[in-house]
């Protein structure tokens, strides 16, 4: 029995295989709908009218053969003995003509046998086409419906669960966001004594929101939604509980209170700015978890952000970034130039999985270890895989546009990608600018002569995975009428990244001995000698089973899925704040710094980077959308003009003191001694060398979106 049933751990029984089980129902479930509309279209090629094929039509009770005399003379005498009736014509006209119209009867007679016709015949028609071979096909249709509407009917389910089954992982994991790590056992207790009050409000609030939906008097739409927000929040502060006892046995001794501050995950602090809000001055508990609540009306658009996190755990489990890197090595670029080319090469994945954080998790290790091989000084590797995700979330098909687009009908996704473009040229043109500023060596490549067919045979490789990629989208655009665009890209992209694993750990080997054994020569120019695939390839959480792998990615998801998730939510409870404060309503009635367009822009320049700074993207956005983006609007700024400043002003964000999101994320990759020796190794030198991680990113991007912001003004007023 034990070599039937795998030894897994509790988590992976009980975290790992409920998520990954919610992410293939959701796969499934979107496949379905995808090729449903398809498999009708099927069927009317199959059977013409196939419409009418659905479902068995009896045969109509009406006669088509009726004598129309007959019924007429019948109406004629039913008429006439209703004139007869002294109540008969009580609120008609008296001086109307009681008398049956002939004509008018018998057209009517006369139409009505036409359709008695006409459902006999079409009765007739069914009950003769529909076969067995109909029927079967029937059943396939009746099916996919049924697919289709349950995945409707339990989107919010599906993130509800996924929510909490990964919140709840995070939390017993120590993986939640934060300022800093818990270190020491005075980080752990602080941390755990935060996030303890913070649930207890959060639960507090749900309970409130149970307890009026059963007494407002009005039917309560998804209660086992408010069931679930009740049972798990209140799960997460009973783990909070347990971990302010239970601290862990590698914990190091000492720390002090600021430290410690630091190491409080940043949803706790959302979540007490909500509860003095909402609690303590509005006296308005639910309110906390009603704008939680929001992710539930976008279900799709956060489930997708667990599927975009997911690819790019898998993604971490293919070799795919450094086969990437191999076609850049021969050229021997500057690490400046090489780290140009690692942000530029990372804006695609970024675009594909919707968020920089997700593409930091699951490529930035091998950003920063590629670069550092290439001798990158540990600040440029550092500012560079922080950077990797930053200029990409304004290409196709990302899905904070599709978000934006969803929110604002003043824009089209169509506008917003039309016009990422430029930016995306004009951010990566400044980071190449900026970084050959600050080079620290002489800007020399290897000759062409040296470096392009190495460069090109590095192409080969990767050969296999663009053919799994074409093939996938040509199938989904050809059989499935769906292409790779902002809507689809959520489905298709986990397909293919699993089809490419199963390359990888099951039909890889085979290929290459093949390759090997017809090409010996070309295969050690282009794939390397295997102990220089060893040194290359040596990264120590990819796995070597499909199965393992598929493990693995899903297991180191789900903390990032969960984490992400729940500061997402109180990023909307604390958007909530503002919005419900009016701060920024008030602000910009009362205040005269409005005066100008150049004035409103730096105002809003501002707000916006402060946002970037303490929400999450798709928070912040949902906050924009109905405050900041109605105040832009009313100062004459145009909509599309707006959306790309504040997509560039988020990022910029994302890479700023004292929050800095990105960075946060790529300590957690590369893991805290990388950061602790980059610091080391710039002491006493320049400025800009011992904080070239946090200067380089902020000067790009500050500069970008000066230029973003201004520039079109500038234009405009000329």
């Amino acid at each position: 029995m034990a070599n039937i049933i795998p030894q897994r751990s509790f988590r992976e029984w009980f975290s790992s295989l409920p998520v990954m089980i919610l992410l293939l129902s959701v796969l499934l479930f979107n496949t379905a709908e995808m090729g449903y509309s398809q498999f009708l279209k099927l069927g009317e090629n199959l059977w013409q009218d196939y419409y009418i094929l659905r479902g068995d039509i009896a045969t109509p009770t009406c006669d088509p053969n009726a004598d129309i005399d007959s019924e007429l003379q019948k109406l004629i005498t039913q008429q006439e003995a209703e004139s007869d009736d002294e109540f008969g014509d009580m609120f008609g006209d008296d001086d109307a003509d009681s008398s049956a119209d002939e004509g008018a009867l018998r057209k009517s007679l006369m139409g009505q046998q036409a359709l008695c016709k006409e459902n006999h015949r079409l009765a007739a028609d069914n009950q003769a086409r529909v076969d067995n071979n109909v029927r079967a096909f029937r059943e396939i249709d009746y099916f996919l419906l049924k697919v289709s509407a349950f995945s409707r009917d339990n989107q919010r389910s599906i993130l509800a669960f996924l929510l909490f089954i990964c919140a709840l992982t995070a939390t017993l994991t120590y993986h939640h966001i934060g300022l800093r790590p818990m270190m020491t056992k005075l980080d752990h207790k602080v941390g755990a004594g935060a996030q303890l009050l913070a649930n207890i409000a959060l639960t507090f609030s749900a309970y409130t929101y149970l307890y009026n939906g059963y007494n407002n008097g009005v039917e309560m739409l998804y209660p086992q939604i408010r069931w679930t927000y009740m049972g798990g929040f209140c799960l997460l502060s009973l783990v909070s509980l347990y971990q302010c006892f239970a601290i862990p046995k590698d914990a190091e001794e000492g720390g002090s209170i600021g430290k410690a501050l630091l190491s409080v995950p940043l949803y706790c602090y959302m979540a007490f700015t909500a509860a003095n809000f909402y609690i303590f001055k509005e006296a308005n508990p639910q309110g906390i978890v009603l704008y939680i609540d929001k992710m539930m009306d976008m279900a799709s658009i956060f489930t997708k952000i667990g599927l975009y996190i997911w690819i790019g755990m898998m993604l971490k489990q293919t070799f795919i970034g450094e086969l990437a890197f191999r076609i850049f090595k021969p050229w021997k670029l500057p690490p400046e130039m090489l780290a140009f080319v690692a942000v530029l090469v990372m804006a695609v994945p970024t675009a594909y999985t919707g968020a920089s954080g997700v593409i930091i998790i699951a490529m930035g290790a091998v950003v920063y270890s590629e670069l550092r091989r290439a001798g990158a000084r540990r600040q440029l590797a550092l500012a560079a895989t922080a950077m990797s995700g930053s200029l990409g979330v304004v290409l196709r098909p990302c899905l904070l546009v599709v978000l934006i687009a969803a929110l604002n009908k003043e824009v089209t996704t169509d506008q917003m990608f039309g016009w990422g473009v430029k930016v995306f040229l004009l951010t990566s043109f400044m980071f190449f600018i900026i970084s050959l500023v600050a080079k620290q060596g002489p800007l020399k490549v290897a000759p062409v002569k040296q470096a392009l067919v190495p460069s090109l045979l590095a192409f080969i490789p990767l050969a296999p995975y663009a053919i799994v990629f074409g093939f996938t989208t040509i199938f989904y655009a050809i059989v499935m009428d769906a292409h790779l665009d902002e809507f689809s890209a959520p489905t298709i992209l986990p397909i293919i990244i699993l089809l490419m694993l199963i390359y990888e750990k099951v039909l890889a080997a085979p290929y290459k001995r093949l390759f090997a054994r017809l090409k010996p020569e070309l295969y050690e120019k282009s794939y390397g000698s295997q102990e220089e695939q060893e040194h290359e390839y040596e990264i120590g959480e990819r796995e070597d089973t499909l199965e393992g792998s598929l493990r693995t990615a899903t297991t180191h998801g789900i903390v990032h899925i969960g984490a992400l998730l729940l500061l997402m939510g109180l990023s909307l409870a604390a958007g909530g704040v503002i919005e419900d404060s009016h701060i920024i309503q008030d602000f910009s009635e009362n205040s005269t710094l409005f005066g100008s367009v150049w004035q409103t822009m730096l105002i809003l320049l501002i707000a916006l980077v402060i946002i970037g700074m303490c929400m999450d993207p798709f928070g912040a956005v949902v906050l924009v959308s109905g405050t900041i983006a109605q105040v832009a609007y009313q100062q004459g700024i145009e909509p599309i003009h707006f959306w790309m400043i504040t997509l560039v002003a988020f990022e910029l964000g994302y890479l700023s003191p004292p929050v800095a999101v990105n960075h946060l994320l790529t300590r957690q990759v590369v893991g805290e001694k990388e950061v602790l020796l980059a610091s080391e190794e710039v002491i006493g030198k320049s400025f800009w060398l011992r904080h070239e991680k946090i200067l380089l990113p902020l000067v790009v991007m500050g500069i970008s979106l000066v230029l973003v912001a201004f520039a079109p003004l500038i234009y405009m007023n000329l």
